[in-house]
């Protein structure tokens, strides 16, 4: 028989897709080079960071997209910075 009790959306060690929301970087500083080097602060490597990040947002907001654990979002979290689950499925 299936097990039919609810899965938690990602265990302490599992990474899921998380909006951060971030300042905007100044002026002489490329949007995508400042979500790269606060990822790394978390993560502990540029590559690190490179590789966890799913898409840098430059226009309407200034934050990016980037597969986290629980414990890189309560870092990121302790910055100041906002992230925010997103679910891969649709409700529609």
């Amino acid at each position: 028989m299936a097990d039919s009790a609810p899965k938690s959306v990602a265990s302490s060690s599992e990474s899921a897709v998380h909006i951060v929301y971030t300042e905007r970087p100044l002026e002489n500083e490329e949007p995508e080079a400042y979500h790269i080097r606060t990822l790394a602060s978390v993560l502990g490597s540029d590559e690190a960071a490179k590789g966890a990040l799913i898409y840098s947002y430059k226009t309407a907001a200034s934050g990016f997209s980037a597969k986290l654990t629980p414990q890189q979002v309560e870092e990121i979290s302790s910055m100041h910075l906002y992230a925010r689950y997103e679910s891969q499925m649709s409700d529609h």
